[in-house]
């Protein structure tokens, strides 16, 4: 990832802060591996340098709890055991940290253990200062919109062939997706995508995220559990990458070593 990329997202959200007062809630999209997590926390510390209070939330920190989802595999399908899609997140509590932020208030922010594949307990949270400016809501399927019916009826991968024959997982996730999730993304008030090339980029990016973490830290998936994990993504973020960069407000074009094509700012 270049500067050029934080230089673009770091000029779209100053310019939206000189409009108005108060929080500004800005998304960044952008497919698993692509950077987005290293952008958030470069620009606040760009902000944070001229004493703005910046807040980072992302999707991934609203996941439900470990037995939450387990009910959810229970009562509606199994695969909505695996963390990821939508209908995996507790849409409300992020709408609680907007509310809160939005009045100003200080606000706890959520945070998920992926090692763990659970939310850590209150008293590990983070806390958003009282004041707060931006507040950036990063992850992968952050400002998606839901797929027409009929896009639904054909499998894209062995995962839903094979494990979602009938279409139930896909049709809930596009379902819930349609639901609470546009009353989250309804409150952002920019949106900025990091384009992959195409999904199959995807694999490679997180297959060296999880070699990384299992160099470093002693965890992380293997090879053939980051193929199988990534198909449940790879609906969403094919819809994504093809209908996304007609309507966010920055589009920034990246090479599959995360290198900028371009930058396109609506």
């Amino acid at each position: 990832m270049t500067g050029a990329a934080l230089d673009a997202v770091e000029g779209l959200v100053r310019r939206a802060l000189e409009e108005r007062g108060g929080l500004l809630t800005v998304g960044l999209c952008g497919a698993q591996g692509s950077g987005k997590s290293t952008l958030a926390a470069g620009l606040r510390q760009r902000l944070e340098r001229d004493g703005m209070p910046v807040a980072i939330l992302s999707i991934d920190d609203l996941y439900l709890t470990r037995a939450e989802r387990e009910a959810l595999g229970r009562s509606v399908h199994p695969l909505l055991r695996t963390r990821g899609v939508p209908g995996t997140h507790d849409v409300a509590l992020g709408l609680r940290v907007i509310d809160a932020l939005e009045r100003g208030e200080t606000a706890l922010l959520p945070r998920f253990d992926k090692a763990l594949d659970d939310r850590l307990p209150e008293d590990r949270w983070e806390r958003a200062a009282a004041g707060t400016r931006l507040l950036l809501l990063e992850g992968w399927c952050v400002g998606a919109r839901p797929q027409e019916d009929a896009a639904l009826e054909s499998p894209v991968n062995a995962l839903e062939r094979e494990e979602d024959a009938g279409g139930v997982w896909r049709a809930f996730v596009n379902r819930t997706l349609a639901g609470d999730y546009q009353a989250l993304f309804g409150r952002l008030d920019r949106l900025a995508m990091l384009a992959a090339p195409g999904f199959e980029i995807v694999r490679r990016w997180r297959t060296q995220q999880e070699r990384e973490l299992r160099r470093d830290a002693g965890k992380g998936m293997s090879d053939a559990e980051v193929m199988r994990f990534i198909q449940h993504y790879e609906r969403l973020t094919r819809h994504v990458l093809d209908e996304m960069p007609g309507r966010a407000d920055l589009v920034i074009a990246l090479d599959e070593e995360r290198r900028v094509l371009g930058v396109r700012e609506k």
